[in-house]
């Protein structure tokens, strides 16, 4: 029996940098996002559209995608807050445009400052001016597996918001364990739940690592039809408003798992590892992700 074909979007750039402390400078950000472009994979978010006192360490987004050198066959995003970010991921041409909001009132008012019934208008004119622009939209929903200041979130709740982003002509949504504590069993749960309601493949996961459970829940996805995963090359990332919350699960773990079980993503190691040894050189630590504590063995 052939094996099924799994997404990996990279999101490294963006979600893995954006708590970084060493900054990366421009040129090195586009230096390892033109390797990425190299590896097979066909969708890396690459920065994110916000005020620079938000996030320092992505506040040259534009720089960066108007500095690289953009395959054709790779989706390259960007996320946005609203339509002022809107007007630059424009400037720059970006394929995509990625909403995000979270699915418990804590998180969203520390995340976006605002509440969730208050970030939806604002979402809505995004959405709408992206698409009248020619660009596909794609939503982040965080929190959905549990909050660190709200604890469970319902799952009703998560559906509803995912309705209404369905509404305003987002194409994807992906669903975000923003501190990692879902379990398969909560997973499946969750997603048995959300599969009544939407097609499974207009919806993607974002499991963080932080118990180290991310790859167990991407295997229970998998067996319940889920195709699409966001992923941080070595493991980077964590969230500036998840006190406790560590890295994404790491896109080199994912996808040695996933071609040693016989499934198909597209993506070759060997680049792969290139690419998180130059980011890793760049960042001044080790990785976190099982490869490339191998390779920092072995080396």
């Amino acid at each position: 029996m052939n094996k099924k074909n799994i997404v990996i979007k990279e999101v490294g750039p963006r979600d893995g940098l954006q708590n970084e402390k060493e900054i990366i400078s421009t040129g090195q950000k586009i230096q390892w996002i033109d390797l990425l472009s190299n590896t097979g994979l066909n969708y890396i978010e690459i920065t994110s559209f916000v005020p620079p006192k938000w996030i320092p360490q992505l506040s040259d987004a534009l720089e960066v995608a108007k500095g690289i050198k953009k395959k054709e066959g790779i989706t390259y995003a960007a996320l946005v807050p609203n339509l002022r970010g809107l007007e630059s991921a424009l400037e720059a041409d970006m394929d995509e445009i990625s909403l995000f909001m979270s699915a418990s009132e804590s998180h969203n008012l520390k995340n976006i400052n605002k509440s969730i019934n208050d970030t939806f208008p604002v979402l809505k004119d995004v959405a709408v001016s992206s698409i009248k622009a020619g660009k596909t939209v794609r939503a982040y929903v965080s929190t959905v597996f549990g909050c660190p200041y709200d604890g469970e979130v319902s799952i009703d709740k998560v559906r509803d918001i995912c309705e209404q982003l369905f509404q305003y002509g987002v194409t994807e949504i992906s669903l975000g364990d923003t501190i990692g504590v879902a379990d398969p069993a909560k997973v499946e749960i969750v997603l048995g739940e959300l599969s009544k309601h939407f097609n499974k493949s207009r919806i993607a996961l974002h499991f963080h690592d932080t118990r180290g459970m991310a790859l167990a829940n991407i295997l229970r996805a998998v067996d319940m039809g889920f195709t699409t995963f966001d992923s941080a090359l070595g493991g980077l990332g964590g969230c500036p408003y998840a006190p406790g919350a560590s890295g994404n699960v790491a896109t080199d773990d994912l996808v040695h798992m996933l071609e040693k079980m016989g499934y198909h993503t597209g993506i070759n190691e060997d680049l792969l590892q290139t690419a998180a040894v130059f980011i890793q050189n760049r960042i001044r630590k080790s990785l976190r992700s099982h490869q490339m504590a191998i390779y920092n063995t072995v080396k």
